[in-house]
């Protein structure tokens, strides 16, 4: 026969089962009753222990952590973020952290949320992914903008782990099915790029731009974007790779297989640090780089960078140094403008054209002047079955007319001879 005690008014009960020697303690929140062993044989400290358990309890469900009796989507995604963060320091790139913390802050916990994790099934999943593809609306047309579909499989990904997170500390009996309910299609889509008259159409505008700017204080910002289109067209850089390229990352060297003057790179990016040699063409740009003068931003009292980019905020002019990046700032913008002008903001397909778009030229133009997809791979720290999914489908000079032209020979007929030729 177990003893009991009342706490609390009544609302928390210490008591002690006929074959333990430990105290237990209860407490009813929200349609359950929740209960821990105290672990403590003498009743006084068990009652101590019962006491600020259940202050505690009843404040996780005050704050919304815990309602009907089970854990919210936000206490799962506070746990899964403090776990991630320190589990995966020095393993994953910090860039890849950060959008896990992203998606939950932007979407998943708004959505999510104040919800109970045993709230979430399948439909709710599919509610997510509906309100995702119509929530926001363009401001002129008001069509709906769809995220891309990596973005929002990224999203399913990040849900999926903080679900497994709750699993794995019992919050969470089981996880839901979290597959699309219909096949996606199986059409392989390619980035937007540019073809040898198109590219020769932008660098030519973005040279034009940097001679005569609209305005004399976009003067640098005009000639930084000029080099960085040549840069990143002969070197096949992602936009975040070249966003952390440092000028001692980069040397001009002379090639002993070509004799032409390159750029040998170290790369930092999604992929750790891999290496990169660059088509001579980048040489000029890289050169210009290094040689232009870059601003001074004076700090605060607080030894902060003013958030604006104002002339008043400069100081002085100076020569970069071997830590500064090659690119201060983003060419975003400028770039969309540019594209704009010159009618190259989609292809002909319809996609969208960024400055991803110049390293899927790089590849391309590489592929059709003849050069190893292998090595071509190697340089641009991906994979051949990458390149020939995403970038090499669509060139008609990765088709071999010899090979596709075959023709078996035709057996001749035997001949008869005539009767005069017997």
């Amino acid at each position: 026969m177990s003893v009991s005690h009342e706490l609390m008014g009544g609302q928390l009960h210490v008591y002690r089962r006929e074959n333990s020697r430990f105290w237990q303690c209860a407490a009813f929140f929200k349609g359950r009753n929740h209960r821990v062993s105290t672990k403590e044989e003498s009743l006084a400290q068990a009652k101590e222990f019962a006491e600020d358990w259940f202050l505690d309890l009843r404040g996780k469900v005050r704050r919304g952590e815990i309602r009907g009796g089970g854990v919210t989507f936000d206490k799962a995604a506070e746990q899964f973020l403090k776990e991630f963060i320190a589990l995966t320091a020095g393993e994953r790139s910090p860039v890849y952290v950060q959008g896990h913390q992203d998606r939950l802050r932007v979407h998943l916990r708004p959505f999510f949320g104040k919800k109970e994790l045993t709230e979430i099934t399948p439909g709710m999943v599919q509610d997510y992914r509906i309100h995702r593809m119509t929530s926001r609306k363009h401001p002129q047309t008001g069509e709906p903008m769809r995220p891309a579909r990596n973005t929002l499989h990224q999203e399913i990904v990040c849900l999926r782990q903080v679900l497994k997170c709750a699993n794995r500390h019992g919050w969470l009996a089981y996880l839901p099915d979290l597959s699309a309910p219909f096949r996606a299609s199986g059409k392989v889509s390619h980035r937007g790029w540019f073809s040898l008259e198109e590219y020769n159409q932008l660098w030519r505008a973005t040279q034009k731009r940097a001679k005569n700017p609209p305005k004399p204080r976009w003067r640098r910002s005009c000639e930084q974007l000029h080099d960085y289109v040549l840069l990143m067209a002969n070197t096949g850089l992602r936009p975040d790779e070249a966003a952390r390229l440092q000028f001692r990352d980069v040397t001009v060297v002379n090639d002993e297989a070509t004799n032409e003057r390159i750029l040998e790179i170290e790369v930092r990016g999604k992929r750790g640090t891999g290496y990169c040699k660059s088509m001579p063409g980048a040489v000029i740009p890289f050169e210009r780089l290094r040689g232009r003068l870059r601003p001074v931003v004076e700090k605060d009292e607080n030894g902060e960078e003013p958030t604006g980019r104002s002339e008043s905020a400069f100081a002085n002019m100076v020569k970069p140094k071997p830590t500064d990046l090659l690119f201060d700032s983003s060419h975003r913008e400028l770039l969309k403008t540019v594209l704009e002008e010159e009618k190259l903001k989609f292809d002909r397909e319809g996609n969208r054209r960024t400055a991803y778009s110049l390293r899927h030229t790089y590849i391309c133009l590489r592929l059709m002047e003849g050069a190893d997809i292998y090595q071509i791979a190697k340089n641009c720290r991906t994979s051949v079955e990458m390149i020939e999914k995403y970038y090499a489908i669509h060139l008609k000079n990765t088709l071999d007319a010899a090979a596709i032209n075959v023709r078996k020979s035709k057996a001749k007929k035997p001949t008869r001879l005539t009767s005069k030729e017997k």
